[in-house]
């Protein structure tokens, strides 16, 4: 089983506050239900990998989950089992770039 965890207090902060402003209240439930999940399974198949890996905050996001029209851009350490999540994004044409 892994760890999820934000990188930093800061990268934390900048996730609730979009978190806050998910529309409906009730897919809040469901993003970090999901974000959470990925402690059992931090690759979940049909989950493709962000080629080229995208620069947030100063780390790399490897990995993505879709939520609905949200996407939640984290990383894997397989050498200490740590999800790290770094960024919560409503689904747009600037949500990779």
């Amino acid at each position: 089983m892994y760890k999820v965890k934000f990188p930093n207090v800061s990268i934390e902060k900048k996730f609730y506050k979009e978190f806050d402003d998910v529309q409906p209240k009730n897919l809040r439930d469901e993003i970090l239900k999901t974000a959470l999940s990925l402690a059992n399974d931090p690759r979940p198949k049909g989950e493709p990998k962000i080629k080229p890996p995208l620069e947030v905050y100063n780390f790399t996001a490897q990995y993505r989950i879709s939520i609905k029209n949200y996407r939640v851009l984290y990383d894997v350490d397989d050498r200490i089992k740590t999800v790290w999540i770094l960024a919560l994004r409503k689904r747009n044409e600037r949500t990779y770039g």
